[in-house]
């Protein structure tokens, strides 16, 4: 007589969330304090804006400048980056971005004229901050939280909201009390302390990710085992979509974002109380990221990203409203609001990226992707000033921030179906 056995139910039905390694999960801790460093340190020009328009009679547009060729030196190093990381690994890019941005916060110090301190914090900061950046870190944690990968990615993209929730209120102080140029060295010295300790979590990330114990190891897809390369992503409409995403959202965020703090300084408020508002706005984002990347894993990368453009839109629209100091509460609406949502498209857009286009040359494919995004906030940043210089306002910047973001639901709508890849041709 044959006997059937019935196959293990964990085979015949995998879970949709498996066990994870102890290490991956301290990598994922390191992940998010490096990048919260480094968001830090990059969001703080929002207070130094200020300052060197006081200090050295700059325009804004002049002293958007530096903001938005660190932008755009952020874009166009990050297949650069990408590259790198998917040769010399994440410890070594952490260690090297370290020495770049201790490097360039110390010569941001010396500031005397607009180009010193495009080249140092535009260029030489910048550089080191894409090191310890999303395109480092991205296709580490892809690879390690494989069924969660859009909860992984929106934990170490919430330090967005730490670093930008720290920036403008600590900056403020540091310059009050000890001046802005001790404040810089003070922001290197930090970031040379750190930098040993933080590439320490990442030993062994070269390695594949254990197993926990009792748990078989899960078999890689057929398609993330295969990969795709840049060439035949390149070739897809896929990967255009998600460079118009990344562009439209970069445009869209940072024609508002850099110059908040002036907007509402101009409109009326006390520069310190304005700070505090839009840094507990901007701390929102941490939750407001979690949730959303969370939600991508069970509702759709599509619709949980298309809420936030919503979300942010609304924010926009309440700053809009603002006449004077009188109004408040519309500037916490527009805080809280714009703030909540600040990078909460990120997991579900990076995660779609991974979706999209797995395998070992993620790095490089999701670094050119991010091109868009550099030349989106490079735009963004400096057109905002551009136009408060023209029109002594900022509302024309602010209609557009909703139009770019409109544009963006639309790109990103369009990548619902996965590309088809192409047979290689028959010899």
């Amino acid at each position: 007589m044959r006997i059937m056995r019935r196959p293990a139910l964990a085979a015949a039905r995998p879970r949709r969330f498996q066990p994870v390694a102890r290490g991956s999960w301290l990598m994922l801790g390191g992940a998010f304090a490096a990048f919260a460093l480094s968001v830090g340190v990059m969001q703080s020009y929002t207070v130094y804006l200020i300052v060197f328009v006081q200090s050295f009679g700059w325009s804004r547009a002049e002293t958007s400048l530096p903001y938005s060729v660190s932008q755009l030196v952020m874009g166009a190093t990050s297949p650069l980056v990408g590259a790198l990381v998917d040769r010399l690994g994440p410890r070594r890019l952490v260690l090297l971005g370290g020495g770049l941005m201790t490097l360039g916060l110390a010569a941001a110090a010396a500031t005397s004229a607009l180009w010193h301190v495009t080249l140092s914090y535009g260029v030489v900061t910048t550089l080191g901050a894409n090191c310890l950046g999303l395109v480092v870190f991205v296709p580490l944690l892809s690879r390690r939280f494989v069924r969660q990968r859009g909860t992984a990615i929106a934990i170490v993209q919430s330090a967005n909201g730490i670093g930008r929730a720290a920036a403008m209120p600590v900056a403020a102080f540091a310059i009050s009390l000890i001046g802005w140029r001790a404040s810089y060295l003070a922001q290197g010295a930090l970031v040379a302390a750190l930098a040993l300790p933080l590439a320490g979590f990442f030993r062994g990330a070269e390695r594949p990710a254990a197993a926990p114990a009792g748990e078989a190891a899960a078999p890689p897809p057929a398609a993330a085992a295969a990969g795709w390369t840049l060439g035949e992503a390149v070739g897809t409409p896929h990967f255009w979509l998600l460079f118009a995403v990344y562009l439209f959202t970069g445009l869209g965020s940072f024609i508002v974002s850099l110059h908040q703090l002036a907007f509402a300084v101009g409109q009326g408020f006390d520069k310190f109380y304005a700070a505090e508002v839009l840094g507990i706005g901007a701390f929102l984002s941490t939750f407001g990221i979690i949730l959303t990347g969370t939600a991508s894993d069970y509702l759709g990368r599509e619709l949980s990203a298309i809420l936030a453009y919503g979300v942010s839109i609304a924010g926009i629209v309440c700053a809009l409203f603002i006449s004077g100091p009188q109004q408040g509460w519309l500037l916490w609406l527009h805080a809280c609001l714009f703030g909540l949502t600040w990078g909460a498209r990120g997991p579900a857009i990076t995660a779609k990226t991974a979706d999209l286009f797995p395998g070992p040359r993620l790095g490089t494919i999701l670094g050119v992707i991010t091109l868009g995004s550099g030349l989106g906030a490079a735009g963004g940043s400096w057109a905002a000033g551009f136009i408060f210089d023209l029109s002594g306002s900022y509302r024309i910047a602010f209609l557009l921030s909703i139009a770019f973001y409109v544009c963006g639901v639309a790109a990103f709508w369009a990548l619902r179906r996965p590309p088809v890849r192409r047979a290689p041709a028959a010899r």
